[in-house]
């Protein structure tokens, strides 16, 4: 038992002033030692500095050390395969069965683990539509995984509201309790498991914040579109005529950074719902990568690593002076700030906008043969969408190496996706058609070769190529067919040199360039091969062609 049960904490007197009326005994957790219900930022700062679990930076962030995982162990994910789910959910790779017998028996001593123990609850929403709202509940053990949730979801607005507060899914997550491969079903002592018939998920043996957040997108994903609404991996924002825009794309790709422009409203930097209403987010705040964060590039989030309220993770600091090293990669690339949305100036409060009328695909193109920017059809959209290329970005999972991984990650969030990749594919199709989107795909990977020969595309080319995008203005530029994806390059943007717009120009050798680059479509074509069926057959020809010879690529 830990020191501190023996002693008063800071925030003891407070503990119980906002619970709930619907207690804990409603979750099986009896013979606690105290629990502290929705205590506020300041509150938790105490708590989580009473207790050793962070340390406060120079200018205010408190600072995390998430363990031995540092980032999702995606691996360990399970959903418990029951009548309900049976003939719903896409299992396979990303969701992993586990019997009901099995998780009972893991909750049950989950449960038994925490008699005796402090737990910290935070009462909130997932989604901001009222119409589509869920109320949620997020029990930890640790006091900075409840500011953590404090930062991310939507908080109760009143004291009354959190008394009232009933959950329709509640997370459990207790780090320090560990499952037993042998006797469990788990895949190692780590493990987030997730139950729909009984609308609770346990997470154990990992506090890497990231796996609650991802736990409720992926409950989203699958409730949400049992009502007709997309649940998409993205950020979104809107102009100041109304217009709003989708970013989809995995970590690492940019959706966090290019949806901070302050020229528009940002709605949310990663998940969001579009219903029949519009588009709206399904949080309360950002949880942006800061490794190597530039206040130049990126100064909206990068103020935010000095503000107080913000968690930081694996950030290492000067022990002396507190003061922050974004640069340094010792603990992980994978280092995060979370942060309230409202500290992002321009973000919008209502978190919701009308139908967007632009869609971006984010690719990070590790082979650097993609063009900067390309102008696709509805078809080409969807196919792209149902394929989800990028590289992974060192880091952002357990197992990956310093260089970008390659990747095919379908609906651009396949770890997340609950139902089959043409669920989310239709919905998004009828809804391109019906509001008439442009789509475009944005390459913010390699130019002038792959990684370790060419260089990252600049932002600020990118920030140019969007702005026109987004405005309207590339619609009027000369286009040029791409000879092997069939989509449309603009030639020129004001900014960008013509040469960045052709990837081929900027490379050593054309001939290597168009090997590459078949070898591309080559991939694309073979992963698509996995969706073949009465659905998405029809999109195999918004897909890539081979190149018959390097003399047909004009």
């Amino acid at each position: 038992m830990s020191w501190y049960m023996s002693v008063p904490t800071p925030a003891s007197k407070e503990a119980g002033l906002a619970a709930s009326a619907y207690g804990l005994e409603n979750h099986g957790l009896t013979h606690l030692h105290n629990t502290y219900w929705n205590l506020p930022t300041a509150s938790l700062y105490e708590e989580i500095t009473f207790r050793g679990e962070g340390r406060v930076a120079h200018l205010g962030p408190m600072v995390v050390n998430t363990g031995k995982h540092t980032a999702r162990a995606a691996a360990d994910k399970f959903i418990v395969r029951e009548q309900t789910t049976e003939e719903k959910v896409w299992w396979g790779e990303y969701n992993r069965p586990f019997s009901p017998q099995n998780f009972n028996a893991l909750q049950v001593r989950l449960q038994g683990y925490l008699q005796g123990r402090d737990v910290f609850v935070q009462d909130c929403f997932a989604g901001a539509d009222p119409e589509y709202r869920i109320p949620i509940r997020i029990i930890t053990e640790l006091a900075w995984h409840s500011l953590f949730v404090r930062n991310m979801f939507i908080k109760t607005r009143s004291l009354d509201a959190a008394k009232k507060h009933v959950p329709e899914f509640t997370v459990i997550c207790v780090p320090s309790f560990r499952a037993s491969p042998l006797v469990d079903g788990t895949r190692t002592d780590t493990f987030i498991i997730g139950n729909f018939a009984q609308r609770t998920a346990i997470i154990g043996g990992s506090s890497y914040g990231g796996e609650i957040k991802k736990t409720i997108f992926t409950v989203l994903n699958y409730l949400l579109p049992l009502q007709g609404v997309l649940s998409m991996h993205c950020s979104a924002n809107v102009g100041p005529d109304g217009d709003s825009a989708l970013f989809f794309g995995l970590s690492g790709t940019g959706k966090t950074t290019l949806s901070a422009d302050q020229d528009r409203n940002l709605i949310g930097d990663d998940e969001h719902g579009w219903s029949d209403n519009g588009i709206f987010n399904f949080e309360d705040g950002c949880y942006a990568k800061v490794i190597r964060l530039s206040r130049q590039a990126e100064p909206q989030i990068y103020e935010c690593t000095r503000r107080f309220g913000t968690l930081l993770e694996n950030v290492p600091m000067d022990p002396r002076t507190r003061r922050l090293d974004l640069n340094d990669d010792k603990i992980t690339e994978n280092t995060r700030a979370a942060y309230p949305l409202d500290y992002i100036g321009n973000s919008l409060p209502e978190k919701m906008a009308g139908h967007p009328k632009n869609i971006i695909l984010l690719t990070c193109d590790a082979s650097g043969v993609m063009p900067p920017i390309a102008r696709l059809t509805p078809e080409q959209a969807i196919y792209h969408f149902i394929s989800g290329y990028t590289s992974k970005i060192a880091g952002t999972e357990i197992g990956l190496g310093t260089e970008p991984e390659i990747t095919f990650s379908t609906c651009f969030g396949a770890p997340f996706m609950v139902h089959r990749p043409e669920v989310y594919a239709q919905l998004l199709h009828a809804r391109i058609l019906k509001h008439n989107v442009s789509c475009w795909l944005v390459n913010t990977g390699w130019t002038g070769g792959p990684f370790g020969v060419g260089k990252r595309i600049s932002i600020q080319h990118t920030r140019m190529l969007l702005n026109d995008a987004l405005s309207g203005e590339l619609h009027d530029a000369e286009y040029r067919r791409d000879p092997l994806f069939g989509f449309e390059v603009p030639k020129t943007c004001e900014g960008v040199p013509a040469s960045i717009l052709d990837p081929a120009h900027v490379w050593p050798s054309r001939e290597e360039y168009l090997r590459k680059y078949d070898a591309l479509a080559a991939r694309f074509i073979e992963n698509f091969k996995l969706f073949s069926n009465g659905n998405t057959r029809h999109l195999i020809e918004a897909g890539p062609k081979r190149l018959t010879s390097l003399e047909t690529a004009t």
